[in-house]
């Protein structure tokens, strides 16, 4: 069923039908429940510090020396459907290379593609920072990345200063 469809389908429905569809919905979906929970109570400083939280877990769980960069991933898809501000989400990304950084500066070199990776989320970052004009809010943030960077091999330094230098000159 598509959208229209299912707006055609819902539009025969009385209130009560509906608020028992979502409640249900609520339910039973573990995504829509924390979606209707932030679209109907938003608290977006909140509901971010809690998925740095997931993140933070990602590069480093609570036990075992170990990074999971698709729950990493995710955990940014998951806060981008919720619907945050841009500010919120350039910041989570941010926030998930510097973890990706940290983990590296702490443990040591790890492979190409984990890099790629990192690198790729924070030239996301940076073009959503250009397309919004916030390039007084992110420049710090963004060059704190460069800095703790440095020694970093495989290209990856060089490539997050090269981002870093055609985005903020």
């Amino acid at each position: 069923m598509g959208k229209r469809d299912l707006k055609n389908e819902l539009a025969g429905y009385d209130k009560k039908t509906l608020i028992g569809l979502i409640s249900e919905l609520y339910d039973k979906n573990k995504s829509a429940r924390e979606y209707l929970d932030y679209y109907l109570k938003p608290d977006e400083t909140e509901k971010l510090k809690v998925y740095k939280a997931k993140i933070r877990e990602a590069f480093f769980p609570k036990q075992g020396v170990r990074y999971n960069l698709v729950s990493g991933k995710k955990t940014i898809s998951d806060f981008r459907k919720l619907g945050p501000s841009t500010e919120s989400l350039i910041d989570l990304m941010l926030f998930y290379v510097e973890c990706g950084v940290e983990f590296t500066n702490n443990y040591g070199d790890i492979n190409e593609s984990y890099y790629v990776s990192l690198a790729k989320v924070y030239r996301d970052s940076l073009d959503l920072i250009y397309k919004n004009s916030l390039y007084k809010t992110f420049k710090v943030k963004a060059r704190n990345i460069v800095n703790i960077s440095e020694n970093i091999g495989w290209g990856f330094s060089d490539a997050v200063s090269s981002l870093y230098l055609e985005s903020f000159g």
